[in-house]
């Protein structure tokens, strides 16, 4: 009952703690987050000098008295501390608003978390949010997010493959009856492909580039088949030999070119999960097709690739950025649904 009355007043989120942007969901509001996750804090104090997109933009650029953070790695807490102060902003900022009450009740809030995580991770990512203000945690599996953000049934006796490509880790999982019955998750996805970038510019032309230059031409030139459309860009960076600044003109060909890897290794996994899948689940897929989500669903042709690759239709959700944190909110309001597919929670 009183927990009840708190929910009343209490502004429960749903949150998609993802390595390269963390996205805020209130319930019955919607989205009204969507920043990097990145931090920036003073060397020597470690006080945090900025959060978000103002972080973000110090990347590469910060003297030596400041560094800017990336506190996850690989979809896991890296930097506890600075994951703690990045939440806190987050909840405060969607938490802490004028109105009638002086004291609003702390949030209930669920995080999407990759798969593959160990007890020490979770415990880690329920401590922060716990340490960042919030009333009680629980968390749920990315692949299980997006199944119910992209509105599948997944409590159905018939199989759903969701495929998340995000920052850190790329989700691959069969969903039936409320569980997963075959998954895997990838420490290879975005970052992957930004190193990868990365590596060929020094490999092939001597010159150094930051990540986000390497992000930046990822969004702009990445590609997974020919699409007829072939484009250029000019890149700016620094001569290996000379350590003098340079440009050069590189194409869509070149940046699918050093992609291509990391997507091979992708789909090779989306393969093996499938061969392990029990047939009788592999008709439905078979109708249904692959639900691509995530930042990576969004790499030109990509969707086309994969269909060529398993000889099944593939799906693009409907803003694949956010499926994840759209299901961490729905879960809100089905809490019969969040006691069955959470992973842990609940604790104070």
């Amino acid at each position: 009952m009183i927990k009840s009355f708190w929910g009343l007043f209490s502004h429960d989120i749903g949150i998609d703690l993802g390595t390269v942007n963390t996205l805020v969901s209130v319930r019955g509001k919607g989205i009204i987050i969507r920043e990097p996750s990145v931090v920036a804090v003073h060397r020597k104090t470690r006080q945090v000098l900025a959060i978000g997109k103002e972080a973000k933009r110090m990347l590469g650029r910060t003297p030596h008295a400041i560094e800017a953070i990336r506190p996850l790695k690989d979809g896991v807490i890296s930097d506890f501390d600075t994951t703690e102060a990045m939440l806190r902003h987050f909840i405060h900022m969607v938490h802490n608003t004028p109105g009638k009450f002086p004291k609003i009740p702390r949030p209930r809030v669920v995080i999407g978390i990759p798969s593959g995580v160990t007890e020490v991770e979770r415990r880690a990512v329920q401590d922060a949010a716990i340490s960042a203000g919030a009333r009680e945690v629980y968390l749920i599996e990315e692949p299980m997010a997006d199944a119910i953000g992209a509105n599948l049934n997944i409590q159905d006796p018939e199989g759903n493959i969701v495929v998340d490509i995000g920052g850190g880790t790329t989700e691959i999982a069969i969903i039936s009856m409320g569980g997963m019955v075959v998954n895997r998750s990838l420490r290879i996805a975005g970052d992957e492909m930004d190193e990868a970038i990365t590596n060929y510019m020094r490999t092939r032309y001597g010159l150094i580039i930051g990540e986000r230059t390497a992000e930046d031409i990822k969004l702009e030139l990445g590609s997974a088949v020919i699409d007829g459309r072939e484009k250029e860009t000019v890149v700016r960076g620094r001569e290996l030999a000379s350590g003098l600044p340079k440009s050069i003109r590189i194409s869509s060909a070149e940046i699918r070119e050093a992609l291509a890897p990391v997507i091979n290794e992708i789909i090779t996994n989306i393969q093996e999960v499938l061969e392990e899948t029990p047939p009788e689940l592999l008709s439905d897929i078979l109708e249904r097709g692959i639900f691509l989500t995530g930042g990576g669903a969004l790499i030109k042709g990509l969707d086309k690739r994969l269909s060529e690759e398993t000889k099944l239709p593939v799906w693009i959700a409907d803003d694949p950025l956010t499926t994840v944190v759209r299901g961490c909110t729905k879960l809100l309001d089905d809490l019969d649904l969040l006691s069955k597919v959470k992973v842990t929670g609940g604790l104070k």
